[in-house]
């Protein structure tokens, strides 16, 4: 029955005709969100070198050697400079257990100043700032280091600075450092350079570890975030943030999985991590990061702990759970348990004397995935049932969420726990999401859409062959589209997700992103589907209204609410897809109590040049998105009238001074430097 309502939506998209749409919004009688305002969010792993090289500010690649099994220890990033030589070194007294690999460095005396420099993340933003530097030292050497951002093209230096050796023989001594470049550099293809005279050592050498340099950070944190990739995601007003992961929680194997332990305190006891995605990870972007992202968006979160399955099927028999339970226990006293507590002490250690507030822990990540049949059998039996038991025994005010949905896995053998969250993940083409328009119009048990985005064109065979080039017009009204089908269920949908948010663009391996970037913030691209995820998150709702038309769904879709964090605003979202002859569809919209002669904020979306393919390629600078903004006024019988073209998306909000409630952070518009399409 449910395929065949989802065949008869699709098949109206296609046979509907342009003629007027009038739909009619009641004042009463809708749901409830039941959490405040709908909830439109992100989760964010270390993928596309999204952490490490991207939204983690840390501009030095590899600076502490980490390696592991499947990464070995290498020198990458680094080159010598005039003629020394670069070696790996496993000291007997290493920096620290966690960090064992260092780098020599031995120079030629008599030869000048020797040393290294370092590429970074393919390349460094310079910039007539302060940039804050460190690096340790262990051999004796008198005299100083020369710290300098050079360019990697020419001869060209844009500052340097030099530090007063404090190396003694047989310690390690962290040297400290500001470095304010005189002028800016014409492009990113630039690298930092540490030089010292051998001619002041004992032995010609001297070995470095834990090699960093920060730019200036969101706001001001001490091993922060990257400024222009933390304020695009906060311009497009999320509420809610899942992290660490995805696939990076799961690990390569149960002994290589994300330990939320082994990220925390300073980076000099952190061991780095076997990355998911094929490179390894340094933890710099650790648990305590998150918990700061999160507070500085002002956004909840959702905190995954791991459950025992990792990516190459290792699942955790019965009898050797309960250490991985009482880890995620600890893991939750360390973010909201009082600073008296063994873990809460911890954190209040680290700076954070007041708890987290913490309230939705999901047990695993996609446990219907990986491991197969066995994996999600063993979910269903003991892992997650063990799990919710403790977790709801010593927080009861926690809400556990299941990896999956009553539509994921194996339903012969799969009971949904009626007492959990359930997580869908629809990586989808856009035919598909809208067909997601009615996904949870009869479900009955509660979940978050953790992870969505149109990934494949229509037509294509799911996972084979790659997925499309970036977030493309189609995909974007696609999901536009299932979002509006999520909100109108917004009792039994407490959130939506878009994953992944960051690619980089110089090493990915996952090309939908929200966002796309490199080492020059120039390329900082917001992509077709941030403006309409933004458009929606900026025009929340706290509770349904019914709706009604003639014309039913299809080629418009829609939904409405009302925000009473906002005086009782009245919203309406809509989309057009696939009419006859791509003509404008006439909109009329009334809401039940809404008088002659009140006004809106109408905002739409569209793609001027009707292209479906279109998307905003961070190399061409030119945004094919154009989101309009005017106000209109409901006629002599109350009702807003407008024109929606194929392919468009649009918010009718009768909050016309705000038009985003309290979260309001400024609405979706042109991104510095970025051209409208012509």
């Amino acid at each position: 029955m449910v395929l065949l309502k989802q065949a008869l939506i699709a098949a109206a998209a296609c046979i509907t005709s342009t003629a007027a749409v009038t739909i009619n919004v009641g004042a009463s009688g809708g749901n409830a969100t039941g959490y405040g305002q709908t909830r439109y969010g992100f989760l964010h792993e270390d993928i596309n070198n999204s952490g490490d090289g991207g939204i983690y500010a840390e501009l030095i690649r590899n600076r502490a050697f980490q390696y592991s099994r499947k990464y070995p220890v290498s020198l990458d990033a680094y080159r010598p400079i005039n003629g020394a030589k670069l070696s790996i070194q496993m000291l007997d007294e290493p920096l620290s257990d966690a960090l064992p690999a260092s780098m020599r460095v031995r120079g030629q005396a008599g030869e000048g100043a020797v040393g290294f420099q370092n590429e970074g993340y393919w390349g460094m933003d310079v910039k007539r700032q302060t940039y804050t530097g460190s690096f340790w030292v262990r051999g004796h050497y008198e005299g100083s280091f020369t710290a300098s951002l050079r360019s990697n093209l020419t001869d060209a230096v844009f500052g340097s600075t030099k530090i007063k050796s404090k190396s003694v023989a047989g310690e390690w001594v962290e040297h400290k450092y500001e470095l304010v470049p005189k002028k800016d550099a014409p492009n990113s293809n630039n690298t930092l350079a540490i030089t010292f005279d051998p001619t002041g050592t004992n032995s010609g050498h001297l070995d470095f570890n834990l090699i960093s340099l920060f730019p200036p950070t969101f706001k001001n944190r001490r091993n922060g975030l990257r400024i222009d990739l933390a304020e695009a995601l906060l311009e497009f007003n999320p509420s809610v943030i899942r992290f660490p992961g995805g696939n990076m929680l799961e690990g390569n194997t149960n002994r290589s999985y994300w330990d939320w332990k082994d990220s925390i305190g300073p980076l000099r006891y952190r061991p780095g991590f076997a990355g998911v995605w094929d490179y390894q990870q340094t933890h710099g972007l650790g648990l305590v990061e998150y918990l700061e992202w999160a507070e500085d968006f002002n956004c909840e979160f959702v905190v995954a702990v791991y459950a025992g399955l990792s990516l190459n099927g290792d699942i955790t028999p019965r009898s050797d759970l309960q250490p991985f339970i009482d880890d995620a226990l600890n893991e939750i006293e360390f973010i909201r348990g009082p600073a008296d507590s063994p873990w809460g002490a911890r954190r209040a250690e680290l700076g954070h004397p007041e708890p987290f507030k913490l309230e939705y822990v999901e047990v695993g990540n996609e446990d219907w995935l990986a491991g197969g049949l066995k994996g999600w059998d063993t979910y269903r039996k003991y892992r997650f049932p063990l799990f919710q038991k403790a977790i709801q025994a010593a927080y009861p005010d926690i809400e556990v969420l299941y990896s999956g949905a009553t539509t994921d896995g194996f339903p012969q053998t799969h009971s949904f726990p009626q007492d959990a969250i359930g997580d869908y993940h629809p990586y989808r083409e856009p035919d598909w999401l809208v067909r997601e328009f009615n996904r949870f119009d009869n479900e009955t048990l509660r979940h978050i859409v953790g992870e969505v985005a149109a990934v494949h064109v229509n037509g294509g065979i799911r996972w084979e062959g790659d997925l499309y080039d970036f977030p493309w017009w189609i995909g974007t009204v696609g999901e536009a589209i299932s979002m509006i089908g999520y909100e109108r269920n917004a009792d039994r949908v407490l959130g939506t997700f878009f994953a992944p948010v960051l690619r980089n663009m110089n090493r990915w391996q996952w090309s939908i992103t929200l966002i796309q970037f490199a080492a020059d913030p120039a390329l900082t691209t917001r992509s077709t589907s941030w403006y309409i995820w933004s458009m929606f998150a900026h025009h929340p709702i706290t509770e349904t209204l019914p709706v009604s038309s003639g014309a039913g769904f299809g080629p418009v879709y829609y939904g409405a609410g009302r925000d009473e964090t906002r005086g009782g605003a009245m919203v309406w979202k809509g989309a057009v897809y696939n009419t006859t002859n791509n003509a404008d569809v006439p909109i009329k919209v009334a809401f039940e109590g809404v008088e002659a002669g009140t006004k809106a904020q109408l905002s739409m979306a569209t793609q001027p040049e009707g292209d479906p393919w279109a998307y905003n390629d961070p190399f061409a600078g030119v945004n094919v998105v154009d989101v309009s903004r005017r106000v209109v006024t409901a006629n002599g019988e109350g009702v807003f009238e407008f024109a929606m073209p194929e392919l468009s998306v649009a918010v009718l909000d009768t909050d016309v001074g705000d038009g985003g409630g309290k979260r309001r952070r400024g609405l979706p518009g042109k991104p510095p430097g970025f051209r409208p399409v012509q």
